[in-house]
């Protein structure tokens, strides 16, 4: 009897361990959803050239590069960037240029149903929060991406944002020279993707980086990642 038993229990442990990695591989299954589109992912990889990222533009076609290896290349991509006035030319925002959402990540999950739900514009927003979290930012591969206390921590995000979405108006560099610098003088703002880390745990606006060199990047917990959102 107790042999049987042992058996029993054995094929007990077994059959979980059978059943555990399918229900694992379910619950992080890219959503085919047409209702649900990709619409938004972190890169998985920089331009490798820290904040060089060639501009909105070099940006905004990593992005579309990236969304196109995964299948989502029928929509326009851009950046998450702000740029600041210089050189007679305006300054751009980040929120202005994303569309208007929902937004949904690789798995089906909103991360955001509107601008002002992203950035928290009302009291309703604010209350509520947007969705990006640890558990719901993945990139264009439907991966997790490294985040503080992952080896190496890339939980800073390019964004030369404040909190709002907005570029930064005073004449502080806050964007690597509009992202045409990998000088270690220049700096950008970054966000915490995982909201962890630091006094100021923000999405978009956690801190500035030590220098805009791709070693600064990653010096400062990060490899020049890009936060990427679906226009369309």
């Amino acid at each position: 009897m107790i042999h049987l038993k042992h058996a029993a229990v054995a094929a007990a442990l077994l059959a979980t361990a059978c059943v555990l990695p399918a229900v694992a591989q379910q619950s992080a299954a890219r959503s085919t959803d047409p209702a649900k589109p990709l619409g938004f992912f972190v890169t998985s990889e920089g331009v490798g050239k820290g904040g060089n990222l060639g501009g909105l533009a070099g940006a905004d076609a990593q992005c579309q590069k990236l969304a196109t290896t995964v299948g989502a290349g029928n929509r326009t991509w851009h950046a998450y960037l702000s740029t600041q006035a210089s050189e007679g030319q305006p300054a751009v925002n980040a929120r202005d240029r994303i569309g208007q959402g929902p937004w949904y990540n690789t798995r089906g999950a909103v991360v955001a149903r509107d601008v002002a739900h992203l950035h928290g514009d009302t009291l309703e927003a604010a209350r509520l929060g947007n969705n990006l979290t640890r558990a719901t930012v993945f990139n264009e591969k439907n991966e997790p991406v490294k985040g503080f206390g992952d080896k190496p921590n890339e939980h800073d995000i390019i964004t030369g944002s404040t909190p709002d979405g907005r570029a930064f108006a005073d004449a502080a560099d806050h964007t690597c020279r509009n992202y045409t610098s990998s000088a270690a003088d220049a700096s950008t703002q970054l966000g915490h993707f995982d909201r962890t880390g630091g006094g100021n745990t923000s999405w978009n606006s956690a801190h500035a980086s030590r220098g805009c060199g791709q070693e600064n990047l990653v010096s400062t917990g990060g490899a020049g990642l890009l936060y990427c959102f679906a226009v369309n």
